[in-house]
């Protein structure tokens, strides 16, 4: 597979799950490679995105999976659904906050359970100087991945293995949040959680829910 930035998350994301997750949500989960992937741990998964084609190429990929544990995923704008009071033990939010107002986090936050978790990889616009020598360390660090995914792709991808079906991905937008405006609106909607930059253009917020 070519090189995703947020699959190169995922491990991250996952070391935040709750000791005994019984339950789980992705908001944005587009093709459903990270709901596969909390699924695939034995955790009740329900995925949701608002691009009905996203849904549907999740669905005919999750075809292939095996185990009790598939995700249910469903068509549907997190903004305008009610979600249910205290049902998840973990959240997530992958590089799709910044499609919807962040103020929609007050909602996941409160389907937290007690205890629960909710993670979001979220992208962000270069706005400041730190974004700028982020971004300048990130170039680099970035064209080398690309190449040694494209190389590793090359290698292991049998050669007849060409079932002429390419494969979609997710709607994408660019981000128009700066990063010191996120971290107001989460000390406000999310008092405690930790925001901390990453590399490739995306910053990690995590929120416990303590009561």
């Amino acid at each position: 597979m070519p090189f995703e930035h947020n699959d190169h998350y995922h491990r991250l994301l996952l070391r935040h799950l709750p000791r005994e997750c019984g339950a789980a949500l992705d908001v944005g989960c587009g093709t459903g490679r990270f709901a596969r992937r909390v699924a695939g741990l034995g955790i009740e998964v329900d995925a949701i995105d608002s691009s009905a084609e996203a849904i549907e190429e999740a669905r005919v990929l999750t075809t292939q999976m095996a185990g009790d544990r598939i995700p249910r995923f469903r068509y549907a704008n997190v903004a305008e659904i009610q979600l249910p009071k205290g049902r998840y033990d973990f959240i997530s939010c992958l590089a799709s906050i910044h499609h919807m107002p962040f103020g929609t986090v007050a909602a996941l936050r409160d389907a937290l359970a007690p205890g629960g978790v909710l993670v979001i990889l979220g992208c962000y616009p270069e706005k400041t100087w730190l974004d700028w020598a982020w971004s300048l360390v990130a170039v680099p660090v970035n064209a080398a991945a690309r190449l040694t995914a494209h190389v590793k792709d090359k290698l292991l991808r049998p050669t007849t293995a060409a079932s002429g079906r390419v494969q979609m991905r997710a709607p994408v937008s660019r981000p128009t949040v700066p990063l010191p405006r996120i971290r107001q609106e989460a000390a406000v909607l999310l008092p405690g959680s930790r925001i901390r930059r990453l590399l490739f253009w995306r910053y990690l917020l995590v929120f416990r829910n303590s009561g």
